[in-house]
């Protein structure tokens, strides 16, 4: 796909994760680094999957209790990027963080298997724990709890938009002349730069 001016950046996306989701050695094309910012300064990075895309944003779910919650509710912003080596491609978003809404993270929920259900209903992510065998009893105990049952969704779980704001597509080239086109938005229209590489 040639990008240019007139290319829309979620239909380059697109098109690069479905032929990245076609790449065998590929093992999970959805995982994305996100870089979010503490209340001090302090830089975190991570790799979460990018669960859902569309013009609103690129969703992820996680405890909003995380380290990466508490850094969202200070500085609601955030870069991810996606690099796909074997197909030499390499994809960076920034923007504005939101909440989805109760219903997409409840629905995204209801659509996991049982056991990363109880994984995450037992867990009080970013915080100290004793040891395995404190986390696995946890979990045994509310596998126990909901035994035929449905697990809820936690009200301090659920899911986050990166509203992207600038979105650049990186594609590397022989001898490092790489290609880098950016897209910036900027009264909900795109402006396209090609940018040295």
């Amino acid at each position: 796909m040639e990008i240019g001016p007139n290319s829309k950046p979620l239909a380059v996306f697109e098109k690069w994760m479905d032929e990245a989701k076609k790449t065998a050695s590929i093992k999970d094309p959805t995982a994305m680094a996100l870089a979010t910012l503490s209340a001090t300064g302090q830089l975190h990075n991570r790799i979460v999957l990018c669960k859902q895309w569309s013009e609103d944003g690129f969703v992820f779910f996680t405890n909003y209790h995380s380290q990466k919650g508490l850094d969202l509710l200070d500085h609601p912003t955030a870069s991810a990027v996606f690099f796909w080596d074997p197909l030499a491609r390499q994809i960076r978003i920034d923007g504005i963080v939101a909440k989805t809404s109760r219903k997409v993270s409840e629905d995204y929920w209801n659509s996991r298997e049982r056991e990363s259900q109880l994984s995450q209903y037992i867990s009080k992510q970013s915080e100290v724990v004793q040891s395995r065998e404190v986390l696995e009893e946890a979990k045994r105990k509310a596998d126990i709890e909901f035994a035929n049952k449905p697990i809820p969704c936690p009200e301090h779980w659920g899911g986050y938009t990166l509203q992207a704001q600038r979105i650049e597509f990186w594609v590397g080239k022989a001898g490092r002349l790489h290609d880098r086109f950016v897209f910036d938005k900027f009264q909900n229209l795109w402006t396209f730069r090609r940018l040295y590489p």
